[in-house]
Formats: C-alpha cells, sequence, structure tokens
C-alpha cells in the first residue's frame, strides 16, 4: 500500500498537525470535516453547493445503499462519482453502527452479520469480505471496514469480545482490500473497545499489526459521558502512528472538533451542521443562533456578519424567521448551507492557525467569542 497522507506541519505548542491525503479524485486537506450524505446526498443541498462552499470529501453511508437502491444498480453506472455526480472524494461508512441501531433483527457470528432491513424485513448476511467488495463497487475513495459498534454502557467482558471480533474481521477486510482492490484507495482500521483504556490499546496495537493508511475511533458517540470519551481519546491518540490518519467518528460541535484537533485528529464528519439548519438553528461567530427566536423578528443583519456564503450575503435573520414561521422549506435549506459553510471555514481557518504555530490562540479566541452569546442569553 503506497503512502497517500503526508504529515505537513505539526503545531509547536499542541499535538495539532496539519496533513494532505492524496486520493484518485483530489486532495484533501486536513484538518478536514466530512459533510454527511446518508442516501448519497446531503440533505437539502446540491453537490454544487458543495463544491462552491469548498467542501474536499464526503461521507455515504453503504448500510442505506444496499437497502436502497442496491450495489448492483450502483455498480452498473460506474459507481457513486457516477451515480452522484459529485466527481470529489468519497468516503464510505461500512454501515457497522446502522446495522446494529437500525436492523430489526440482528446477529453476529465470528463469520458474519445477519440483519434485517428496518425497511421491509429483508434478511441480510453480510461478511466483512462483502463489505470490502461493496464499497469497492461503490467507487469509493476511503472504505471502512465491518466493525461492530459497542452500545455504552457494556460490561468489559462483553467490549472485549466485541473489540476481538473487529479486530478480526480487520483482518478478513484487509486481506479482500489487497486481493480485491487493485487501484490506489485509503483502508482505515476501526478501533473499539468501549470506554476501557486497554482494550482500546489491545486493538490498537493489532491493527497496527495489520496495517492501515489510517486509524477510526469507533463507540464513542453512543451516550457516554463527555469526561469519558475525552479520557479514551486523550490515551489512545498518541498510540497511533504518527504517518497514519486518525478519524473520529460521529462527531461534532465546533468546541469538539477544536479539542480534538488539540489532541491531533485530522478527520470528522457529523450530521449536526445540516439536521440544526433544518430546525432551525445555526453556527455564528457569535455562538448557536435559534433563528425561529422572536428576538430575530425585525433584525435585518445577516446571520453572521463575518460569513461570506450565499446565505449571509443575501438574507437577513427576520426574513429566515419568516421562511421559518410558514415552514416553507427553502428555510432549512438556506440555513443548512450557511452551517456547512461556516464548518468547511472553520477547518480552512484551523488548517492556518497550525501552519502559523498559533493553534491554541486561535481556538482560545474562538471559543470565548463562540460562547459569548451564550452567557449574555443565560445571564
Amino acid at each position: 500500500m503506497g503512502k497517500m497522507f503526508e504529515l505537513i506541519h505539526e503545531d509547536k505548542d499542541t499535538n495539532a498537525r496539519l496533513g494532505r491525503i492524496k486520493t484518485l479524485h483530489g486532495d484533501i486537506f486536513t484538518p478536514q470535516f466530512l459533510p454527511v450524505g446518508t442516501y448519497a446526498a446531503v440533505k437539502t443541498l446540491s453537490f454544487q453547493d458543495l463544491e462552491d462552499i469548498g467542501a474536499q470529501i464526503i461521507l455515504i453511508n453503504a448500510y442505506h445503499l444496499i437497502l436502497r437502491p442496491g450495489i448492483e444498480i450502483i455498480k452498473s453506472i460506474g459507481g457513486l462519482h457516477n451515480f452522484t455526480g459529485w466527481k470529489r472524494p468519497i468516503l464510505t461508512d461500512s454501515g457497522g453502527y446502522q446495522i446494529f441501531s437500525l436492523a430489526t433483527f440482528c446477529k453476529v457470528t465470528e463469520e458474519n452479520v445477519i440483519f434485517k432491513s428496518h425497511l421491509d424485513g429483508t434478511t441480510y448476511t453480510l461478511s466483512p469480505e462483502d463489505i470490502i467488495r461493496i464499497q469497492r463497487d461503490l467507487d469509493s475513495d476511503i472504505i471502512l471496514p465491518l466493525d461492530i459498534c459497542t452500545a455504552f454502557p457494556c460490561d468489559k467482558k462483553k467490549a472485549e469480545v466485541e473489540m476481538k471480533i473487529t479486530l478480526n474481521w480487520a483482518k478478513r477486510s484487509k486481506e479482500e482490500f489487497q486481493k480485491s482492490v487493485k487501484d490506489c484507495r485509503l483502508i482505515f482500521g476501526i478501533i473499539q473497545g468501549s470506554v476501557y483504556h486497554d482494550l482500546r490499546e489491545e486493538c490498537i496495537e493489532g491493527l497496527k499489526r495489520i496495517g492501515f493508511s489510517g486509524y477510526a475511533f469507533g463507540g464513542l458517540s453512543v451516550g457516554e459521558p463527555t469526561d469519558l470519551k475525552y479520557g479514551v481519546l486523550k490515551y489512545i491518540s498518541p498510540l497511533i502512528p504518527k504517518d497514519t490518519l486518525r478519524y473520529l467518528l460521529g462527531h461534532g460541535t465546533p468546541q469538539q472538533i477544536l479539542e480534538c484537533v488539540e489532541l491531533g485528529i485530522d478527520l470528522f464528519d457529523c450530521v449536526i451542521p445540516t439536521r440544526y439548519g433544518r430546525n432551525g438553528t445555526v453556527f455564528s461567530s457569535e455562538g448557536k443562533l435559534i433563528i425561529r427566536d422572536s428576538i430575530f423578528m425585525k433584525d435585518l443583519r445577516p446571520v453572521d456578519e463575518n460569513c461570506n456564503c450565499f446565505t449571509c450575503r443575501n438574507f437577513s435573520r427576520a426574513y429566515l424567521r419568516h421562511l421559518f414561521n410558514v415552514r416553507e422549506p427553502l428555510a432549512g435549506r438556506l440555513l443548512s448551507l450557511h452551517n456547512i459553510y461556516f464548518y468547511i471555514q472553520l477547518m480552512k481557518d484551523i488548517q492556518n492557525a497550525i501552519r502559523d504555530n498559533r493553534f491554541l490562540e486561535f481556538k482560545h479566541k474562538f471559543i470565548e467569542a463562540y460562547n459569548k452569546r451564550d452567557a449574555e442569553v443565560n445571564f
């Protein structure tokens, strides 16, 4: 497997780092945020919107595509890039989390996972090798193997059993990847082990022996308390090889991203920007704004006076509030557009701060300004 990740620069005061991923469909600069396109679409936004915003990569979920429209249809068209029209890199999630959280029935064996669709009850049997072949047929640039997303809370014995199955599946996935994926794709190992540091370390050491382009932190967005989550991250992040990628699945808020960038994490994904946008909440340099609130009824300012997105260049808070009150779908689209722009711009600002060795200064100033509105509202 050729090196497709270049570590460009490390911040002098923290573990924050600047890097570049080379893929068949373009380069990705890290730290980076991946908009989530669960069903091969980022909700309410076109791929032209995402290109204009500057998104470099998106996440698409394999589980949902297995159910609808079916992998064979996408394969017959030449993969996800042809199917969707998105020409930049794509990371596909194996669907392990959805299999264990959405399926109406799920049985795990050492060999495979058997589950029933949450849509129509159809039974599927998928092995780790099947998941790799599916993502090959999807034309994914970055592939995640099948894993068991351990629930929280979980006793240590159960967490250990599931971690060891995940590790065995990772070995089989890598073997299938080397056999059937012939061009320059990346495959990540997924670290499980719940909140138990020794299990996480054992998993990492096993994954390192197998060898991956990057390592994804799984099972850290399933309801565990913040202190336990960050305790795990702080312990295991330094154990990841410096010349490989670190990916935190399912995070997060701007504050979470900044805290985790400081720990040396490179990639993030989350549905928060679009989900919040569709529900009338926006991110700004002043903090979160609930645009439906009556205080914005006559507010002619843009969502964020420091933002240059399409929404902020053209519409007032008063107008956006009106759109929500009359239940106009355009409201969710415009606020989702702003939120994704906000996240992508945040990542660019983080990259620049790391390059200039001023990440801590940037982090503190950002969080101070971001939290100011919440303090004023709660006063």
